[in-house]
């Protein structure tokens, strides 16, 4: 079940406790919203997605460290735990998208998306790596992988309703972070977001598609229901939620407003026995990796994207920053002829 709810924002809490309080209210609504889907959809109901930063919307504007108090959980604290209590009252796996602290690094957060087993327990915890106005374990290399080591940066959580990975919101744009979790072993895609939902088809509704068909994975996508309590028009981020099978079918899709429609069952043996099958189809199983292992590496040593540590974590940037990377890299593919 892709579960579309409405996402109030934190942006214009007075203070923490006002915000942590608005946490704690949208998981308690959340966490009925859950039990009643279940009910309706079908007691046997064993996954459940919810949007992008579900509990608080996101920044405009407010520092990295003013937002990291204010709208970040904290690993395994107060709301992550109400969370995963969910899961466990419910009897589901839940992955949820929240923005995170982290000891290691004061002042900054990450955003993460998180899954929850059935017993309770937090069984992945995937903090996004493309993000273009928020830090990034990339932005943190060197000390991110001291801390937490590579395999991190990539996990799949093994269970008994198929092998789960997280991806968080525009990442799905990226077809490299799909295929690097698949041939980790990932089968279904757990994709919060928070997206246009468009009568039209927009470049995510496309790239959902490819992920599943070129991975032959199965994609469960929660968009947001409207995010309340900012200036933005609410329902510019609403509707279209999805569960797509491992031929790029979509199964079922939510139309705008808070909504459970967009459960559907999958079949997991038919994907494994798609995996293993010969032929054409077999997108998965027909890739020539050393050609893209030379490409790739040809285009890392010209430093035509964002490059490594670009954070000092002894030194908040502002937000500017972020801008100025990116305009850094852009400026990197002009002057290799990439872009014109």
């Amino acid at each position: 079940m892709a579960l579309q709810v409405a996402c109030p924002a934190v942006n214009g809490a007075i203070n923490v406790d006002e915000s942590h309080a608005v946490m704690r209210a949208t998981i308690d609504r959340v966490d009925r919203q859950i039990a009643a889907s279940k009910g309706f959809a079908g007691q046997d109901t064993k996954l459940v997605v919810l949007p992008e930063y579900c509990l608080t919307g996101f920044p405009m504007g407010e520092p990295l460290e003013v937002w990291a108090a204010k709208a970040a959980c904290e690993p395994n604290g107060e709301h992550e735990s109400m969370l995963g209590a969910s899961a466990q009252r419910n009897g589901v796996y839940l992955s949820a998208n929240v923005y995170e602290t982290d000891a290691h690094f004061p002042g900054l957060y990450f955003q993460a998306s998180l899954l929850w087993s059935p017993s309770g327990d937090c069984v992945l915890r995937y903090r996004r790596l493309h993000s273009l106005f928020a830090p990034t374990p990339h932005d943190v290399w060197e000390q991110y992988l001291d801390a937490y080591g590579i395999d991190s940066l990539f996990p799949v959580a093994r269970t008994p309703i198929g092998n789960l990975a997280c991806i968080a919101s525009e990442e799905i744009l990226f077809p490299e972070l799909a295929r690097a979790l698949t041939f980790r072993g990932a089968e279904v895609f757990c994709h919060s977001t928070s997206e246009v939902g468009s009568p039209r088809q927009t470049p995510k509704d496309i790239a959902k598609l490819a992920r599943a068909q070129e991975n032959l994975a199965v994609v469960v996508s929660a968009n947001s229901a409207g995010i309340t309590d900012i200036a933005i028009p609410m329902n510019s981020t609403d509707g279209k939620s999805q569960v797509i099978d491992h031929n790029g079918r979509v199964l079922v899709e939510a139309g705008a407003g808070e909504s459970m429609v967009a459960n559907a069952e999958v079949d997991v043996e038919s994907l494994r026995r798609a995996r293993r099958r010969p032929g054409m189809p077999n997108l998965l199983a027909r890739n020539r990796l050393e050609l893209w292992t030379h490409e790739y590496g040809r285009a890392a040593e010209l430093g035509l994207g964002h490059r490594a540590g670009n954070i000092d974590p002894a030194a908040i940037p502002d937000r500017t920053h972020f801008i100025r990377t990116h305009s850094d890299v852009i400026e990197r593919l002009r002057s290799a002829g990439v872009v014109s």
